[in-house]
């Protein structure tokens, strides 16, 4: 046990006694290390920059850590959302497509295959129209949910690039197809959940966008991380009315919250007839964090909000990311990716005869020495090429899980350490 007491958040004695050892100036054994902080469950309006703050104050007061300079801190935005009350109904959504799509005929091709992301939206769309035509991306949605298996399209002869298959046509081949983890058949779920809504449903199956405008020239394109270059093909394929779903939902209806730049686009169902949308706005948050945590320890850390994380299941084959971001705000020294030498290609390669000190001597003088930019530079081949918020944003996604963990703010300490640190 530590026989010394912290003097304030984030202010620790110099020389700490464990089990009687004494520990100063000791080389550092541990790299990074991500820690999910429990918070209290928030509400609509709480000062929540203040609430984290204190959260992960407190923690590193009960846990014995302390908060270091460019360490970093995540807020999933879900909690963000909560706080700024950014939910919509499923009425608002219906009065949105009815307004900017006539409230006849909709096309709305390459949604996910999600209760949780898509289908609330679907009733809203499927309120606001007379009849859907439903176009599913086949053999999987975007983010990798499987409609039907590429072995069954293989041995039907079907070519997904070009085949235009009817709902028919797609269970005389393939019969009924249940997601891997959650039993559910998308497809008789998503026609069922729009005659529920009282609109009339056509189902198609195809991979190519103007092939809607053989049923409809009113289209909401859904697809998340495609949708600019989708909605380019459908105009210029003369479709009358496009919108993605980052234009549905991107202003206020009758009161609801909305998100100006990403629309119904990263939001999740909150009840039965509501979605919580995509943060608005949250850069000020971030700073005033960063600001109050500078104010109360001294240490200028890292501040980010975060959503899903950027990878893939290998078992499922599911890519993660079905927000259209993975952090809608960061502080700047965020930006970027990060500037790193492989140790294993410089053990094998520069220093291939070297061992021992000499080796950890050699290679620690080329960190130290590095540019501020390796790109194309031998010794960086290998290390990931993705921005920090991505691949912080992964860790703390990790971390937090989506479950009851009760932990929506992440604290990450070391990502910007080297070997030599």
């Amino acid at each position: 046990m530590c026989d010394t007491m912290f003097n304030r958040f984030g202010e620790y004695p110099k020389i700490l006694r464990i089990e009687g050892i004494k520990m100063a100036n000791k080389e550092r054994r541990v790299g990074t290390v991500s820690r999910g902080i429990r918070c209290p469950i928030f509400r609509t309006g709480d000062d929540l920059a203040k609430i984290v703050v204190d959260s992960v104050l407190e923690a590193a007061e009960y846990e014995g850590f302390e908060i270091r300079d460019k360490d970093v801190i995540s807020i999933t935005e879900s909690v963000v959302a909560r706080v700024q009350g950014n939910y919509a109904s499923v009425d608002d959504i219906a009065a949105d497509v009815k307004a900017k799509l006539g409230g006849e005929t909709v096309g709305v091709i390459f949604p996910i295959l999600s209760r949780n992301r898509f289908a609330i939206c679907l009733r809203g769309i499927a309120k606001g129209a007379k009849k859907i035509v439903l176009m599913l991306s086949y053999p999987s949605d975007e983010v990798g949910n499987c409609l039907v298996s590429l072995d069954k399209i293989d041995a039907a002869g079907v070519n997904p690039y070009s085949d235009v298959l009817s709902l028919e046509k797609y269970r005389e081949l393939f019969g009924e197809n249940k997601h891997e983890f959650t039993g559910v058949d998308y497809v008789e779920y998503y026609g069922n959940l729009i005659r529920e809504c009282g609109a009339e449903v056509e189902i198609v199956f195809a991979n190519q966008a103007k092939t809607i405008l053989n049923y409809t020239d009113c289209v909401i394109n859904c697809d998340i991380h495609t949708r600019e270059r989708t909605k380019r093909i459908l105009k210029e394929a003369g479709a009358k009315k496009v919108y993605s779903l980052s234009d549905i939902m991107n202003a206020p209806v009758n009161g609801s919250g909305c998100n100006e730049k990403y629309g119904l686009l990263g939001s999740n169902k909150s009840t039965e007839d509501t979605v919580k949308l995509f943060p608005r706005e949250c850069k000020q948050l971030v700073l005033d964090i960063q600001k109050k945590i500078l104010e109360a320890t001294g240490k200028h850390v890292e501040v980010m909000v975060y959503g899903d994380g950027a990878f893939k299941d290998p078992q499922g084959k599911i890519w993660e990311l079905a927000d259209p971001v993975v952090s809608p705000a960061f502080t700047d020294g965020l930006i970027g990716t990060p500037n790193e030498l492989k140790l294993k290609y410089l053990a094998d390669n520069d220093y291939k005869d070297l061992s021992g000190e000499e080796l950890k001597k050699a290679i620690s003088e080329s960190i130290k020495s590095k540019g501020d930019n390796l790109v194309g530079n031998m010794a960086s081949q290998g290390t990931t090429p993705r921005q920090l918020t991505d691949l912080i944003g992964s860790l703390c996604d990790l971390t937090s899980g989506s479950g009851d963990k009760g932990t929506p703010v992440v604290l990450v300490q070391g990502y910007f350490d080297n070997y030599t640190n």
